[in-house]
């Protein structure tokens, strides 16, 4: 066997090897009865329990079993109730309502974002009875527990003292056995012979799996819409009545062939795998190392910074002792001088020695100079003023603007830059641009949104067009104005923090429709029935539900009467000019016409109805009745393209003779589908919205005043491109 088959075949994995996909999100320890999120990621059902509570225990199953050996840390626990329990309690509701007591005030909460992907998950009004049990991956965390106990064996349940280790458990007893006990309680010949038993273990699962909503159904189908099992009540009238489903068989064959095909893929790139775990290691050892450096690459600048202000404090602290120094000498020398001025002591008491002076010629040598000192003290005295100042405000130090600079410090270094969201980014003449910010710890200060149009002859000879920025955005999306129609622009957007700036984000591209935005919302008065159709409160979805008035329709085809669409338009007509609209119509749709009507054609739909079953009639002339052919080169004053079940169905006579056939006329239905209507040249065409390719147009005969026309048929959902009921809506 060569060494690609033997790497492709699926060997036995060391159950020791697969502990991290075990562990619950929540509480870091091994599943205990896992319960499966509408996201298909699973939770213990103790944790889900403890999202739903708020600031209340309930004391059911108040704890798991005791952590075991090689499980990831243990926790103080009280035995959880047994299976058997637990089913019972779900069936009967009372987990429904989780922290619910009749009287009780404590809220309900049946949402909770999921710990994996961080998506709401709504449990509804049936709460968690509605969650599938993962079966599956209990059973492997029970093979892992008996792996990581390892000599603790399962003794036999059967056995008088001292028990036996047990070899087999009956799934359909739910207990182990001994080789003797299972023969005495298993005799050939009985109806417990054909029980079902397996190697020893302690997990015990139902043989079939039930239905959450109904609990006496088995599950024998798989909603493709929900992914998840479903019972044949469910599909008939339950919430998946109107949702593709296929056999449990077929389901199972094409996940598993799906599942097999993904592992063997994953496999064969073993060594690519290696490879990136060796860069990953290098990685991890290059932030280690320049981690660290960044560590002493801080401390020095700290260090720095703390020289810097010790030696400023030690200038400023010696200029004030010399100042405070100096002026002390001149307000003592002051002292000194006015000790002077008092009697018998200093310059008075000089004078008075001068005065007993009896020889007139040393007198007057002598006086002259002692009155001029005498005078300046008198004068000195009458104007008497500190030689010193004793404030030292001009020594205080305002700081505040330096103490700013250090809180504002950067620590965060340049951001990670955002990524354009394209599933809610829209664009038009206008366009809505949003991104989703990088996930660090440290808020941005703002963001800047770049775009250029491609494809100009002009620019790109001048080496590409130039990036115009929009003012600064404080949030996660901002309108651009102004976009030229029928072209292709580039976006980019880049976040900035303490005016750092991050790269930019991958640019995307976008294709603006051929004409302006036109902006409606649904007609609710003109040929609107309120008993086929269910109209949001915005007016900007329409919902259709196969409901009893389209059974006993269908019943009356067969006696002559007929069975027609729900007509609705839009609430604005179109009279000239070149218009663009976009809108979503639900993949489980039956059956949706889309497109445009004149005033007369719809007042003749609505008042005439005429039979949609009959082979020879089609709307929108797209069908295989042979009506096309004949009509096609005809102006009508209408044009209506089929869509349902997930597929866009072209009109034969829009499509070249050599590939007239059923392949090439019936394409996937868009995401998003457009029309654009030019009232001067009498043309229509149906986009790819996304893309911007066109699948179909016609010519339209645009004599009145022209809407947007839709019409439903069995289970169908139309819903209004937000960006343009929006436009609608701000009018109102």
């Amino acid at each position: 066997m060569s060494a690609v088959s033997r790497r492709n075949s699926i060997l036995p994995v060391p159950i020791k090897n697969i502990e991290r996909e075990l562990i619950c999100p929540i509480c870091k320890e091994l599943f205990t009865h896992p319960l499966i999120l509408p996201c298909q990621h699973s939770v213990c059902h103790k944790c889900v329990r403890e999202l739903l509570l708020l600031n209340h225990e309930d004391s059911f199953d108040a704890g798991s079993e005791c952590s075991l050996p090689g499980s990831p840390g243990p926790r103080s626990r009280v035995p959880s109730p047994s299976m058997e329990r637990l089913d019972r309690l779900a069936r009967s509701g009372s987990m429904s309502s989780p922290g619910w007591r009749r009287g009780s005030v404590t809220p309900r909460i049946t949402t909770f974002p999921c710990p994996g992907c961080q998506h709401d998950v709504d449990l509804g009004e049936r709460g968690m009875s509605m969650l599938f049990r993962n079966f599956t991956l209990e059973s492997i965390v029970e093979r892992y527990r008996q792996a990581a106990r390892a000599a603790v064996a399962i003794m036999c349940n059967m056995c008088k003292p001292p028990q036996q280790e047990a070899t087999k458990s009956c799934m359909d007893c739910k207990a182990s056995y001994c080789n003797e006990c299972f023969k005495f309680h298993h005799p050939w010949g009985t109806p417990k012979a054909q029980h079902e038993y397996v190697g020893p273990t302690m997990n015990f699962r139902p043989k079939v799996l039930m239905c959450p909503e109904h609990e006496m159904e088995k599950v024998n189908m798989y909603c493709e819409v929900c992914r998840r099992p479903v019972c044949h009540l469910c599909k008939l009238g339950g919430s998946h009545a109107n949702h593709k489903v296929t056999t449990m068989s077929s389901a199972y064959k094409i996940l598993k062939e799906k599942l097999s095909k993904a592992i063997h893929y994953l496999i064969s790139k073993e060594d690519q795998v290696k490879t990136q775990i060796s860069h990953l290691e290098v990685l991890i050892n290059e932030t280690e190392e320049k981690g660290q450096l960044a560590e002493r690459r801080t401390d020095e600048n700290f260090e720095r910074l703390f020289e810097t202000l010790q030696e400023r404090k030690f200038e400023m602290l010696r200029s004030i002792e010399q100042s405070r120094t100096r002026r002390m000498d001149q307000l003592r020398g002051q002292v000194d001088e006015y000790q002077g001025m008092l009697e018998n002591s200093g310059l008075v008491g000089y004078a008075q020695e001068v005065l007993k002076e009896t020889d007139q010629s040393c007198f007057v040598q002598t006086a002259k100079q002692l009155h001029t000192r005498i005078a300046k003290s008198t004068e000195s005295l009458r104007t008497f003023h500190p030689v010193a100042d004793p404030s030292f405000d001009e020594f205080v130090l305002d700081t505040s603007r330096e103490e700013t600079l250090l809180k504002e410090l950067c620590f965060g270094g340049v951001p990670d830059p955002p990524i354009i969201d394209l599933s809610r980014s829209r664009v038009y003449n206008e366009g809505l641009v949003c991104w989703q910010l990088a996930e660090d710890t440290l808020a941005t200060d703002h963001q800047v949104l770049e775009y250029r149009k491609l494809g100009v002859e002009q620019d790109e000879e001048e080496g590409g067009s130039h990036w115009r920025p929009t003012v600064l955005v404080y949030g996660p999306s901002t309108v651009v104005c102004d976009l030229e129609a029928n072209s292709l622009y580039s976006f980019r957007v880049r976040s900035c923090r303490n005016s750092f700036y991050s790269p930019y984000s991958p640019e995307v591209t976008f294709h603006t429709p051929p004409a302006p935005v036109f902006g409606f919302l649904f007609n609710d008065k003109c040929g609107f029935s309120s008993e086929r159709l269910t109209l949001s409160k915005l007016r900007d979805s329409v919902e259709s539900a196969a409901g009893m008035a389209f059974l006993l329709a269908a019943e009356r085809v067969q006696t002559g009467s007929y069975m027609g669409l729900d007509y609705i338009i839009g609430d604005t007509g179109i009279s000239q000019g070149r218009h663009y609209w976009a809108f979503r119509v639900e993949p489980h749709s039956y059956l949706v016409k889309v497109g445009v009507a004149s005033d007369s054609k719809l007042l003749e739909w609505i008042h005439n109805p005429r039979d949609t079953s009959s082979p020879r009639y089609d709307h929108d002339s797209g069908h295989d009745s042979g009506s096309e052919d004949t009509c096609y080169d005809l102006s009508q004053p209408f044009t209506l393209l089929t869509v349902g079940m997930g597929k866009v169905f072209i009109p034969k006579a829009s499509i070249s003779t050599a590939g007239n056939d059923h392949g090439n006329r019936v394409l996937p239905m868009p995401q998003r589908i457009g029309v654009y209507l030019d009232y001067e040249a009498g043309r229509v065409y149906f986009y790819d919205a996304n893309t911007m390719r066109c699948l179909y147009e016609r010519q339209v005969d645009c004599t009145g005043t022209m809407y947007p026309a839709f019409g439903l048929m069995g289970s169908g959902k139309v819903q209004l491109e937000e960006f343009i009921a929006a436009k609608r809506l701000s009018y109102m």
